[in-house]
């Protein structure tokens, strides 16, 4: 009788296979697990089992009636829009004045977003909160558009540029002959041409706050002034056999704006990256 010899590729489709299958399972069961607590009917983190025994909505009428999720969550949209609108204008603007024009300082000033981009923003919050201090911003969601703003723009200047390269310049030129000026040419030619990494970098920068704790929970204070994430903490925060399965019911319905924008932008945040990382 003849064994079956196993090839080394069997072997590495395998492992690729068993690291698949794990990772996903890490990554699935704590969603089943808060997806299906925020429909128990216990509170606490103990009581709450994997799977319920039965379902009840009680979670999600406690998390609108008995806390300021609203409120929180208001906030935290307020500042991603703001966020978006102010960071990819920035962003789009320093990319294609670092990609279309040459200037002294050019190679010297890209070096230096690019070692800033390196530096976690934690590093610096000391300084951050005493200038907030100093300028009277603590506790206003301003304060925090201006760091999310400053720290997006190094990374995706460099993704950006590398992005605008890949658009021939032929195209600004026959628009200069044709009467446009740089900046009309800049509106009507390029941002319809970078559409992918317009909308990589929306998202990502809208983002940023729903995923964001530490920030918003050092320059933020009062329960009106609070994001999601740090309404949500606050919940179990000392309370977790209190306000366990509340906080479920809030972790699922802030996930759902982000599911819902990556589902509708795949495509394109998979253009924005791949193209911004291999042009230029």
């Amino acid at each position: 009788m003849k064994t079956k010899r196993f090839k080394k590729s069997d072997v590495v489709a395998f492992l690729i296979n068993a690291e698949l299958i794990l990772t996903s399972i890490l990554v699935i069961v704590p969603v089943i697990w808060i997806v299906s607590s925020s429909f128990n009917n216990g509170t606490s983190l103990i009581t709450s089992g994997f799977l319920p025994k039965s379902f009840t909505l009680d979670n999600y009428r406690r998390l609108f009636h008995e806390t300021s999720y609203i409120v929180w969550f208001c906030n935290t949209f307020e500042i991603a829009i703001l966020n978006m609108i102010v960071s990819v204008s920035l962003i789009m603007i320093s990319a294609w004045t670092v990609s279309r024009f040459y200037f002294k300082w050019k190679k010297a000033g890209m070096l230096t977003m690019l070692v800033l981009s390196m530096f976690p923003t934690f590093l610096s919050m000391t300084a951050m909160y005493t200038l907030f201090v100093t300028l009277g911003l603590i506790g206003k969601p301003i304060a925090l558009v201006m760091i999310y703003t400053g720290g997006a723009i190094p990374y995706n200047v460099w993704l950006v540029k590398g992005y605008l390269d890949g658009i021939s310049k032929e195209l600004d030129e026959a628009a200069y002959v044709d009467g446009c000026s740089r900046i009309k040419s800049f509106f009507l030619i390029v941002l319809p041409l970078s559409k992918p990494i317009i909308v990589y970098c929306a998202v990502s920068q809208f983002m940023m706050p729903w995923m964001d704790y530490i920030l918003p929970n050092l320059l933020l204070s009062g329960d009106d002034n609070k994001t999601v994430a740090v309404g949500l903490y606050s919940l179990i925060h000392g309370h977790e056999n209190l306000y366990f399965t509340t906080f479920a019911a809030g972790a699922v319905i802030v996930a759902i704006p982000i599911t819902v924008i990556y589902l509708l932008f795949q495509k394109f945040l998979v253009q924005g990256i791949s193209a911004g990382a291999n042009k230029g």
